[in-house]
């Protein structure tokens, strides 16, 4: 995969990934002015809005009430997830097709060592931004019961629970994510020395 091509992919997810955050950032806040703007509640429109962006709101307002905040934030927080989640797409996509033109380009260059560091590099890149989404997905209180937050815990807990019984929480506050984070960016250091310098 050349370079030109990888920037194009990039571009293209990108762009989509901004294209779906935007058209749900406007339905949020056509949501919120609806609300606001007396408008006939068993309307076709309000109804409409409601049912398409209520799906979002719901889950956050009843995070903010499980941590005793009010939940007429619940719009401005959903933005603000929407927000984050794009930038963990986007990041995802721009790690996983640098990967890929990297690894590619290594082995038409026939460097095995520049292959497997590369991928490392790739994976260590993934999983931090895995265990990134695990504590997004903690603060809003999704449940393990959904798929997405079990593969996340399935798959960083290896990491993270060790982290954990070796330094307890401070306080409310689970510090283990910042250690493995800590340790996630020096694995990817000892890896760029070790195969790729």
């Amino acid at each position: 995969m050349n370079t030109s091509l990888t920037d194009k992919l990039n571009l293209f997810f990108y762009s989509l990934a901004t294209i779906v955050m935007i058209a749900i950032v406007a339905l949020l806040i056509l949501r919120v002015v609806a609300g606001y703007a007396n408008l006939n509640f068993f309307g076709w429109t309000y109804v409409t809005l409601r049912r398409l962006a209520d799906p979002m709101i719901g889950p956050v307002r009843h995070a903010l009430i499980g941590f005793r905040v009010d939940p007429k934030f619940a719009p401005l927080m959903t933005v603000l997830i929407t927000l984050l989640l794009w930038w963990v797409l986007t990041q995802a996509a721009g790690s996983t097709l640098d990967t890929i033109a990297n690894v590619t380009e290594a082995v038409r260059r026939q460097k095995v060592a520049s292959v497997i560091g590369h991928l490392l590099i790739g994976l260590l890149k993934l999983y931090s931004l895995m265990i990134f989404l695990r504590i997004v997905f903690s603060w809003v209180m999704v449940s393990y019961s959904n798929r997405v937050m079990r593969f996340l815990y399935k798959t960083t807990e290896p990491l993270l629970g060790p982290l954990r019984r070796m330094i307890p929480p401070v306080g409310m506050f689970d510090i283990s994510a910042l250690l493995a984070f800590v340790v996630l960016w020096v694995l990817q250091f000892m890896v760029q020395g070790a195969f790729l310098s």
